[in-house]
């Protein structure tokens, strides 16, 4: 499996991050954005389907998600996929090899993405020195907890249709915390990447997510999913959705 990346410098100083200013990120006290400033060594770019992180390999980098789409997978011996969890700006990659020694998961581009890089050797240095950021990884490793919990039960007790709407529904409300959308509420994803999620055959998941465009709740479209009615999936899926609250970003 081949990483395809390219260091595109930094382009972006921790001081002028584009994503605090939306306002669903804790501030930094001044000493904090200075270790962060030093901790990042610079950017990264990667293109579509390219592979972030590989299972079982040794990373020496941490990446924090700046701009684009992606997702964390696991595959079988035969090649079989069950996509975990997907990643959009703010989001971590990578913490898990720092305790186990090696990736217990790949993640891939689902769009065009660019990654704030640090050296993982300095990250005991945050645990040592500011313990408001060590809670903020703290904070991010139980949030991710807590949605693998939410996808268990839609694996385990929601029918197709309430998996498929919650799916969505999640993903699109993680999506519009971070003002992701343009002009429409697209999300890149393809039936396949739904059905490697929900654990159902790509027929069955085109079934189950032709009811929710009968239904005027989303629209498919050529490389994603437009959703016109997230209210609507929410009902669906029996579920109440994303608790507002301001959240880390390191």
């Amino acid at each position: 499996m081949t990483i395809v990346t390219k260091s595109s410098g930094r382009q972006y100083p921790c001081a002028e991050c584009p994503l605090r200013p939306l306002g669903v990120f804790r501030d930094f006290e001044p000493q904090e954005l200075d270790f962060v400033s030093k901790f990042k060594t610079g950017e990264l770019q990667v293109e579509r389907g390219a592979t972030v992180i590989v299972e079982g390999s040794h990373s020496a980098h941490l990446y924090t998600v700046l701009f684009g789409w992606g997702f964390r997978y696991k595959l079988l011996s035969d090649g079989r996929r069950q996509i975990l969890n997907y990643l959009i700006p703010g989001d971590l990659i990578g913490l898990q090899g720092s305790l186990t020694g090696e990736m217990q998961h790949s993640v891939e581009a689902l769009s065009p993405m660019l990654l704030c890089v640090f050296e993982r050797d300095r990250l005991f240095s945050l645990y040592r020195q500011h313990p408001g950021l060590a809670y903020d990884l703290t904070w991010l490793s139980a949030r991710e907890e807590q949605m693998l919990d939410e996808t268990l039960l839609s694996v385990g007790r929601r029918s197709a249709l309430e998996r498929a709407a919650y799916l969505i529904a999640f993903i699109s409300q993680r999506a519009r915390a971070l003002r992701l959308y343009k002009t429409r509420a697209e999300i890149p994803i393809t039936q396949q990447h739904v059905a490697d999620t929900l654990g159902l055959s790509v027929v069955h998941t085109n079934k189950t997510l032709r009811k929710l465009v009968d239904r005027k709740l989303i629209r498919w479209l050529d490389r994603g999913c437009e959703v016109l009615d997230e209210e609507g999936l929410l009902a669906v899926a029996r579920w109440e959705g994303l608790k507002s609250q301001l959240r880390p970003l390191v």
